[in-house]
């Protein structure tokens, strides 16, 4: 998955486009909400604000993790994008889905009978199509950076957050869009408002399943994430085939940022090779690992003996 991520962070296209529908479908929204009283209508125009609101702050993160590194920051700043990512979940529970349940159960204790259902139908429809074009083209690029995983294999594994936050949020905003619609449906079929407010619950419900999974992934990242699984296994077949090397023992690697990667080795060498040899070939590998995988940006080899004895143990057997 590390082709993904290092075209997606310099990609802004998708997010520029996210946040110009997200804005537009806001303003409809709170339109129709003051002509409508829909409660579900004011939550999805809340959740459009907080998406608008989103793009910014994930293009911020992509903006400041570009910096390069100082001596405050050896690595440099990549890991803002993942700090920023995690805002954007949180702002989804506390203002997407928080408000949605709040307004939702007010509007249930409180029902109000909706007017004018024509303008909340026809801004639905314009919100949908808005939402369903950014959603296309989020969908396309998440399409071609995953390459043969699965849909939800490869947003667990993607070291990109808003790669695959848009395309989430996209899909959470039409869900929602389509609750809505179907709660005015039956609040004006069975003439009784509490399905509007229920409706605005059920939005809720799903912005924060969505906060959730996007806060869930974040947090692995902020962390520090290792590479894909199959880059640590080819880092380790790359040095056990070079003449000279009798042991490779832990092989450790971290994404500083989505096309950053650090890795640290510790490899046994020919007790013969003298330390111009050992120089020479640990260069080797460098130049080999870095033109098999461009996203590797440092690497740090530990010449030791009996390497090969302390392997880390493989929690992917777990």
């Amino acid at each position: 998955m590390s082709g993904r991520s290092a075209g997606g962070h310099e990609n802004n296209r998708t997010l520029w486009i996210a946040f110009a529908a997200n804005l537009g479908v806001a303003i409809s929204k709170f339109i129709a909400a003051a002509f409508t009283g829909s409660s579900a209508m004011l939550t999805e125009g809340v959740h459009s604000v907080v998406d608008s609101a989103n793009q910014l702050l994930l293009l911020w993160g992509r903006r400041a993790a570009r910096r390069p590194a100082d001596k405050l920051h050896p690595l440099g700043y990549g890991r803002e994008i993942y700090f920023w990512s995690f805002v954007v979940a949180v702002m989804v529970f506390a203002l997407g889905a928080g408000v949605s349940i709040y307004e939702g159960v007010i509007h249930i204790q409180h029902p109000e009978e909706p007017v004018s259902p024509g303008w909340a139908y026809g801004v639905l429809a314009v919100a949908f199509l808005m939402e369903g074009g950014s959603t296309v083209s989020a969908f396309r690029e998440f399409k071609a950076a995953k390459g043969s995983l699965g849909w939800f294999e490869a947003v667990t594994r993607s070291k990109d957050p808003p790669a695959f936050i848009v395309l989430l949020e996209n899909g959470a905003a039409m869900a929602g869009i389509l609750v809505a619609a179907v709660g005015l449906t039956l609040t004006l079929l069975l003439k009784s408002p509490f399905f509007d407010g229920a409706a605005s619950v059920v939005i809720g419900i799903i912005l924060g399943f969505t906060a959730w999974l996007l806060a869930a992934e974040s947090k692995q990242l902020l962390i520090g994430e290792s590479a894909d699984p199959e880059m640590v296994d080819g880092l380790k077949a790359l040095t056990e085939r070079q003449r000279g090397v009798t042991g490779v023992g832990d092989v450790l690697t971290l994404h500083s940022s989505p096309d950053s990667i650090t890795v640290l080795m510790s490899v046994d060498f020919e007790d013969s090779m003298s330390a111009g040899d050992v120089e020479r070939l640990v260069e080797c590998i460098e130049d080999e690992a870095q033109a098999r995988w461009p996203t590797i940006k440092r690497t740090f080899i530990r010449p030791r003996a009996g390497a090969a004895a302390l392997v880390l143990p493989d929690k992917r057997a777990d």
